[in-house]
């Protein structure tokens, strides 16, 4: 790093100060403002496009001739109507309780027992969308118009009327239909014990006269926990309701918000999956295969308010065998169990490669403390051991810069008048490293040390933003949630003070009043930033700065209390 070249150049401590506080506002804004996975409330009003069969948008190459059949069809069933009248099967696991009706054989319920609602109640993933006119899940189209209808009321012949995945017994659910007309078609649904839980294989046929008939797969209207408010993507706008995303994976993940699908809504190629993803949850087939995925949106009214749902179709050059589909949490376990790909569906953001282990490290934790508040504290605290020495040697080398900041002053002064093309400019540089050499100070031992912790609490920003383990999860007292924000706004009030104390012991040699003044306006921009924020999240940043504060003192203890700078 080099030397100052005029006397208006801030000092190095007051750039890294500003440098960090710089960079946790960009991060801040870039969330409110800039985050590509979260769409506000209004968006929710977008007009329901037609559902699958109905879709207008022009098919694309690779599947054209299924495509082009599928979107033929004007008559598609709402969801309520092609659910009605069937009986119920059940089919329930340690983490899953589904139900299928025999009218389509389809799913219309899938509740995932450890991950509560909004009310407390186990939460359905397939929302109850009776408003919506989308195809059920798991439902079949083919180029016939008529076939298709048929397929939708038909009172399918289920092999068990209940399925108990608890069990050694059979993990199979198979439906049959048949009638005069030589329509005959077969839905098998394998269900996964244990660590795949969440995963389904689905494989169907559909024959007329005999003869095999391509047909497109429908995930019905959406997922998502459509009755709960989310973390926002800007935490200045407050929680609300996040409209899913449609996602795809081929050599990269794509995201597409809700809002965005008018303007892309079909996928071709060999997709290794695709599906629709929430804040905390995911819908996806897995592919690996050359596939035609066309998405479709539906405006719906739920008891929180006008929501979007989010609905594809999938279709292939040749029915396939079997297709596996994830219908859970967006656990980074579970995800990687399940597919090794699926865990990017996680918007752990550019420090992906830190929040893993942080991730893990958590969990590690949290299985000792059984609290993820509390896990989150003890992590902290680990956490600004580990950095402590860089810390510490950042803090000793802008004590040592403050204290020959007048004589730096001194000689930036006496070149003051000279242009910086002027060949004497450099005997000032020349003049403050012999100084730094003289008084043992590197430039860059100041910054550098704080700069390198900086990935580190971004990291556990984005972690703290994203992972489920902290939705729903309780911490003490009035915080039940550590995904919501503080509901009596205590602890972001708590934190922004310990700012204005971290602020106010911080080192500020070169900043002249007015300058101070707009630094200390910084933790009250901060606080405001925090008050919706998770408070898992707050929990985290006001421990980190009652530790970073007691780093301080102990720094005070150890080398000393800042002195008088020496003179010039």
């Amino acid at each position: 790093m080099t030397a100052p070249s005029s006397p208006g150049t801030p000092s190095m401590e007051k750039r890294v100060l500003q440098a960090v506080l710089l960079s946790l506002a960009v991060l801040l804004v870039y969330q409110s403002f800039f985050a590509p996975r979260r769409q506000p409330q209004q968006q929710a009003a977008t007009p329901a496009t037609p559902a699958g069969p109905a879709a207008t948008q022009p098919p694309g190459p690779a599947a054209a001739p299924v495509a082009a059949t599928t979107t033929g069809s004007t008559t598609a069933l709402p969801a309520s109507v092609a659910a009605a009248g069937g009986a119920r099967i059940v089919v329930e696991s340690d983490e899953v309780r589904a139900e299928f009706s025999t009218r389509g054989a389809v799913l219309l319920s899938w509740t995932l027992k450890r991950y509560p609602g909004a009310h407390g109640h186990a939460l359905d993933l397939l929302p109850v969308a009776t408003d919506v006119n989308a195809l059920p899940a798991f439902s079949l189209t083919t180029s016939d118009e008529t076939v298709s209808n048929t397929l939708a009321g038909a009172n399918f012949t289920p092999s068990a009327q209940t399925l108990d995945l608890r069990g050694t017994g059979g993990r199979t659910l198979r439906f049959d239909y048949e009638d005069p007309s030589g329509l005959h078609a077969t839905k098998v649904f394998t269900f996964e014990r244990d660590k795949q839980a969440f995963l389904v294989g689905f494989s169907a046929q559909v024959l007329r006269n005999g003869q095999p008939q391509n047909f497109t797969i429908h995930s019905g209207p959406g997922i998502g926990d459509i009755e709960r408010a989310q973390p926002s993507g800007g935490m200045m706008f407050g929680s609300y309701y996040q409209a899913p995303d449609a996602i795809t994976y081929a050599e990269k993940i794509q995201r597409v918000a809700a809002a965005k699908l008018a303007e892309q809504r079909v996928f071709d190629g060999s997709l290794r999956y695709a599906g629709v993803d929430d804040h905390y949850f995911l819908g996806a087939a897995l592919l690996d295969r050359q596939s035609h995925v066309e998405y479709s949106t539906h405006a719906m009214q739920s008891a929180a308010g006008p929501r979007t749902l989010v609905a594809y179709a999938l279709s292939f050059p040749q029915a396939p065998t079997e297709v596996k589909f994830y219908l859970g949490p967006k656990d980074f376990d579970q995800l990687q169990r399940s597919d090794q790909q699926l865990v990017r569906t996680i918007n752990f953001g550019w420090f992906a490669w830190l929040v893993v282990p942080l991730l893990r490290a958590l969990k590690w934790v949290n299985g000792f403390v059984g609290n993820y508040g509390w896990s989150i504290i003890v992590l902290t605290i680990l956490i600004n051991i580990a950095i402590f020495p860089l810390r510490h040697k950042s803090v000793v080398s802008m004590r040592k810069m403050q204290n020959i900041q007048p004589r730096v002053k001194a000689i930036q002064e006496r070149y003051a008048n000279l242009k910086a093309t002027d060949p004497a400019k450099q005997k000032m540089n020349t003049e403050l490293m012999e100084l730094y050499k003289t008084a043992g100070v590197n430039p860059a031992s100041g910054c550098v040390p704080m700069l390198l912790t900086m990935p580190v609490l971004f990291a556990f920003y984005a972690l703290l933003s994203v992972a489920i383990e902290l939705r729903g999860a309780p911490f003490m007292l009035w915080i039940q949630d550590l995904s919501q924000h503080d509901p009596l706004y205590i602890t972001p009030v708590i934190m922004g003070a310990t700012m204005l104390w971290q602020q106010w012991i911080t080192p500020a040699a070169g900043m002249d009043p007015a300058q101070q003044r707009v630094m200390m306006i910084m933790p009250l921009m901060f606080t405001f930033f925090f008050l919706w924020a998770p408070s898992g999240l707050v929990i985290y940043w006001l421990f980190s700065n009652l530790l970073t504060i007691g780093q301080q003192y102990l720094t005070n203890r150890i080398v000393g209390a800042p002195g008088k700078p020496a003179k010039a």
